[in-house]
């Protein structure tokens, strides 16, 4: 008997595996079969959110728009809905009411946004020219038409690097425009204001903009910073002034006799703001194919957009 009982305690244990279960036998155990659906549904219905996201996000499309001066309609390339790398992104903003300009009557609000205000000077006809030159005269890929950016339009002013602003010395942005623009220049976007001239309008300007940067100074920008040397060198720089010249003789406007280069510039010693005070830019290029216009005045004026577009797109 003892034997035996050696003879069990020394042979190998067997090892009992425990019998297969069916899911449908035991009333506490979810369907495996039910969670792999409910599961996959919820994947698909949220793979079919982010398509529609990516469907919805882009910058918005061309829009025609009415200009003080121009017809948006009128003259329309094309190829005005081949996109670009690069296109003239112009602001939009809503006019000092003490100057009593078109936009900022009485009960007009928002009328600003559908175009025929401060903002569309030269608008498009200086935008459609400036993308001419630049296709002709770089290497970037840039769009035949304008885009009128509004800061109140959610990201949309995110999606262009390079903005333009004429007539600032009318313009007053308000809070909410204030902290988006500050947003886009710090995350790097670029600013070139134009065709403002004088003490006034240099008052009205700066009102808006310190409001942007209350902490940051204008400052000259010094002959030797890249913005002046990146494709032309503009060493030498001349007081570009607007088609009134041809009927006046007159290079400057209200009392603004001696032209300003100036910037803002970020922690990083990148300008983010370039103000071209006392000076029409816009009309420089506007009217290049006016034989009336100097040449010499249209030069300076598309060299200038040139080295600021190409400083905004690599820096």
């Amino acid at each position: 008997m003892a034997t035996r009982d050696a003879r069990r305690s020394a042979a190998p244990m067997r090892v009992r595996y425990a019998r297969p279960m069916n899911a449908s036998s035991d009333p506490r155990r979810t369907p495996r079969r039910k969670l792999r659906h409910i599961v996959s549904a919820a994947l698909a219905a949220a793979a079919g959110l982010c398509i529609v996201g990516l469907a919805l996000a882009g910058p918005r499309p061309f829009r025609a728009l009415p200009g003080v001066e121009h017809d948006g309609d009128e003259d329309l390339p094309a190829d005005y809905m081949v996109p670009g790398e690069w296109a003239f992104a112009r602001l939009m903003y809503p006019t000092c009411h003490s100057y009593n300009m078109r936009g900022c009557f009485r009960g007009e609000g928002d009328q600003w946004k559908l175009g025929l205000a401060n903002w569309t000077i030269d608008f498009p006809a200086a935008d459609r020219h400036l993308a001419q030159i630049v296709r002709r005269l770089t290497t970037i890929d840039a769009r035949s038409v304008e885009q009128s950016v509004d800061l109140d339009d959610g990201d949309e002013v995110f999606y262009w690097p390079w903005l333009y602003a004429v007539e600032v010395g009318h313009w007053e942005l308000t809070d909410s425009q204030v902290l988006k623009l500050r947003e886009y220049l710090t995350r790097g976007g670029f600013l070139m204001v134009d065709d403002f001239h004088g003490t006034q309008e240099w008052e009205v300007f700066i009102n808006s903009m310190q409001k942007v940067f209350p902490d940051r100074p204008i400052v000259d920008i010094p002959n030797d910073d890249q913005i002046f040397h990146i494709f032309w060198d503009l060493d030498d720089r001349v007081q570009v002034p607007g088609l009134q010249f041809v009927y006046t003789g007159r290079i400057y406007e209200h009392d603004g006799y001696t032209p300003h280069w100036r910037g803002i510039y970020d922690d990083k010693g990148r300008i983010m703001v370039a103000i071209c005070h006392n000076m029409d830019l816009g009309d420089s290029v506007e009217n290049n194919d006016d034989p009336r216009y100097p040449e010499k005045y249209s030069a300076q004026g598309m060299r200038t957009y040139i080295n600021y577009i190409m400083y905004a797109m690599t820096h």
